[in-house]
């Protein structure tokens, strides 16, 4: 008995310390890492007050809902969401505004429209738009990379405790070599570089 506590102990040790190891191998993509340490992140602070933040590098990250290609540019509509450690918008959080990135160059619409993109550059301030019939004040970017997202979905299965491990009320199933219940299998989407 004393030996399978300490070795589900060692075995629970391994896994923290895993963890902890992978959660350092989290970065930034160099395309989105910018010239300043901590870019402003903050969309709601710059739309409270632009003028405070104009010239600053700023990482925006969310859903391309728009791509509109002008002479020598294309500016890209993006519905902001917060960024995770590694610059990617997190996928279950709301909206929390608007943002117009403008990149130097021509970017194909179908590339982009509906998927997931960081930018970062510095914030030029306010622009008017519309949203629908309604008058919105976008942020504006004037993106010196980005990093568009692939979705992927992943199956989580759920951890089965063991070939000879007892399972009690209300399984009644004993001893035995897979005598489990079994919690159903989720499907996550996630965002990969």
């Amino acid at each position: 008995m004393l030996k399978v506590i300490n070795c589900r102990m060692s075995i629970q040790a391994l896994v923290v310390l895993a963890v902890v190891m992978l959660t350092g191998c989290i970065s930034v993509p160099d395309s989105v890492k910018g010239t300043s340490p901590s870019p402003v992140q903050d969309l709601l602070s710059v739309k409270n007050a632009p003028e405070l933040f104009i010239g600053q590098e700023g990482r925006f990250g969310g859903k391309v809902l728009d791509v509109v290609n002008e002479n020598h540019r294309t500016r890209l509509e993006i519905s902001s969401l917060p960024l995770a450690s590694d610059a990617s918008p997190e996928l279950h959080e709301p909206s929390f505004g608007r943002v117009y990135a403008y990149v130097n160059n021509f970017l194909e619409p179908d590339d982009f429209k509906g998927n997931y993109v960081t930018v970062v550059g510095p914030i030029m301030g306010l622009e008017k738009g519309k949203i629908g019939h309604a008058d919105h004040a976008y942020v504006v970017i004037n993106a010196t990379g980005y990093q568009r997202w692939k979705t992927v979905q992943r199956v989580l299965v759920p951890y089965n405790s063991g070939a000879w491990n007892y399972y009690g009320y209300p399984y009644y199933s004993g001893w035995g070599w897979n005598w489990y219940y079994p919690d159903p299998a989720s499907v996550e989407t996630i965002l990969t570089r």
